[in-house]
């Protein structure tokens, strides 16, 4: 895998281990701009990588620095993701500038990377993420066109066989604590509120891409039982 080196100077020490790998898209009109933003000192914003949609790979940050890419996030109980995260920049326009499918060069050569940074970290399966998962309500990207399935099957990434998920609870409480149990800032209301609702989403963008409203339905709920079950 040939990576170009295109250095940003938006970066800072970091002081813990990396065990996160977050992917974004970039949400801009093309690869040019968003190469210029990412490198741009004003713009104060960075990815440890960028991957163009001809799967053309560019490195901005060394990974043993702290790029500037999760912003306020929230995983597992920590909120400071950029100093334990790799970031990785997809070229696409986004939901803003006519959101599009991540082409297969893409995704061939982020699974080659990701993977790569996944072993060399020994990131866990369910520590590789999207902007959405981290950001909840602020953040929507890579989205629902990215194909998380397909990027498990490659060896990055968590997705269980939901196939014979059980018949998950009917309130809300037991949803809101898989929700919270696998990583996300879920509200304990035991109501679906606003909130809620917006981690919903989140999970959904993730894990059920075919529906992304916030709608705490039986497949969405069994889906998060399944995930939940898979935490130590």
């Amino acid at each position: 895998m040939q990576i170009v080196e295109r250095p940003s100077p938006n970066h800072d020490a970091r002081t813990g281990a990396v065990d996160m790998l977050i992917l974004h898209y970039t949400g801009m009109a093309d690869q040019a701009a968003a190469l210029a933003w990412l490198t741009d000192p004003a713009a104060k914003v960075s990815a440890h990588y960028l991957i163009g949609e001809d799967g053309a790979v560019f490195r901005l940050v060394p990974e043993e620095r702290r790029a500037w890419h999760a912003g306020v996030s929230y995983w597992r109980g920590r909120s400071d993701i950029n100093g334990a995260s790799i970031g990785i920049e997809l070229v696409n326009p986004g939901h803003e500038f006519g959101y599009r499918n991540f082409p297969s060069a893409q995704m061939e050569a982020l699974a080659a990377l990701a993977g790569d940074i996944r072993r060399r970290h020994h990131i866990p399966d369910r520590c590789v993420l999207g902007h959405s998962d981290v950001a909840i309500g602020r953040k929507q990207d890579p989205g629902e066109r990215f194909d998380w399935q397909w990027l498990a099957r490659r060896g990055v990434g968590l997705w269980p066989d939901f196939a014979g998920a059980p018949k998950p609870a009917d309130a809300i409480t037991p949803f809101q604590r898989d929700l919270a149990k696998f990583g996300y800032d879920c509200p304990q209301s035991g109501v679906l509120d606003e909130a809620t609702r917006a981690t919903v989403r989140a999970f959904q963008l993730h894990f059920r891409p075919q529906r992304c409203d916030g709608t705490a339905d039986d497949e969405t709920r069994r889906r998060a039982v399944v995930l939940a079950a898979m935490v130590v």
